[in-house]
């Protein structure tokens, strides 16, 4: 049986799209349609599961018309269960606000009412109506940083049992890009068809043919002073037709990252949480920064944004470019 989700300090201490239960009223706060998507369908399969056959009615708050609530929530004719999901509540007209707070106030409990509120201040009086009656707020915020995609991946393995090491869920990430419903996707087709371990070469196994994941390669094998191995990855991806631009883009972030923790020596748990990283990556960007001064960083910085320009269209060689900025961050460890 699959374990609850481990909450980090940053979640909220109501349920999550995850675990939340049927109820007369759930409001699901937020713009990420894959949490809000996941949460509806998690409540409509718990009702059906304790009440049989299920009703579900589909309405937009921006198009409501008057009476639209009532007919939704009034008794069924077979007397199955009611589930009533609206849609654009941060878009809500004046007729679904005056109809939708009292509603909150006085709620029908054989029905259960999923308002999906994308975000901002419209409709706040129906917000501050749902908290005051105890019902329950999910969150569906975006995954913005490289800390939250991370703690979603791990989570997302943790809940089936399964692990995936820090390295292998750096890939991943860059493999499925900012897509939460993408990034869900690729961990649970490794869930399904992968070892109970997923290491970097599983991955490398689905995915090496992404750009994403090329790149990864060059820049983990520059930072660490594997020249050779970075050139041969350099050549091998744009002989493949990989563009240069991502490439540069992800030795920048790497870099970056070395550059935001370089001669700070705070515990890792403290510096992730000012910087928004995952603390394994801060651990990482701490070791990778040994090898680098700052006069030697300040190197690299200048020489990548270099590149970035010129493989952009200011030289007329971006390949020739690019393999000076992977040669350069590979030896610049050297110059300490």
């Amino acid at each position: 049986m699959p374990v609850p989700p481990r909450r980090s300090n940053r979640e909220s201490t109501g349920p999550t799209w995850r675990d939340v239960e049927p109820g007369p009223v759930i409001l699901l706060y937020g713009p990420e349609e894959y949490f809000a998507a996941q949460a509806r369908r998690r409540i409509v399969a718990e009702v059906r599961a304790s009440r049989g056959d299920v009703e579900v009615h589909e309405m937009s708050a921006k198009d409501y018309s008057s009476g639209s609530l009532a007919m939704a929530t009034s008794p069924s004719l077979f007397g199955d269960a009611r589930v009533v999901v609206v849609s654009e509540v941060e878009k809500m007209n004046d007729d679904f606000l005056a109809e939708a707070v009292p509603y909150v106030e006085a709620s029908d409990p054989e029905s259960v009412v999923i308002l999906h509120h994308g975000g901002g201040n419209r409709g706040k009086r129906l917000i501050d109506s749902v908290k005051k009656q105890g019902h329950p707020v999910v969150e569906c915020k975006p995954l913005k940083t490289d800390r939250d995609k991370t703690d979603f991946v791990h989570q997302t393995f943790r809940v089936e049992q399964r692990r995936i090491e820090p390295d292998a869920a750096r890939m991943l990430i860059a493999a499925a890009g900012s897509d939460v419903s993408e990034l869900a996707a690729a961990c649970h087709q490794l869930i399904a068809d992968g070892p109970a371990t997923i290491t970097d070469q599983v991955v490398e196994k689905y995915y090496g043919g992404r750009v994403e994941v090329t790149a990864f390669k060059v820049a983990d094998a520059a930072v660490g002073g594997n020249s050779g191995f970075a050139l041969r990855a350099l050549r091998q991806a744009l002989d493949s037709g990989v563009d240069p631009v991502p490439l540069v883009g992800a030795l920048a972030v790497r870099v970056r990252h070395i550059a935001q923790v370089h001669g700070r020596r705070e515990n890792p748990n403290s510096l992730a949480k000012s910087l928004g990283m995952a603390p394994w990556q801060v651990e990482q960007a701490q070791r990778d920064a040994r090898r680098f001064s700052s006069e030697s960083l300040s190197h690299v910085i200048r020489g990548l944004a270099t590149a970035d320009a010129q493989v952009k269209g200011e030289a007329q060689d971006p390949v020739y470019a690019l393999e000076r900025a992977v040669l350069n961050l590979s030896t610049a460890g050297s110059r300490r």
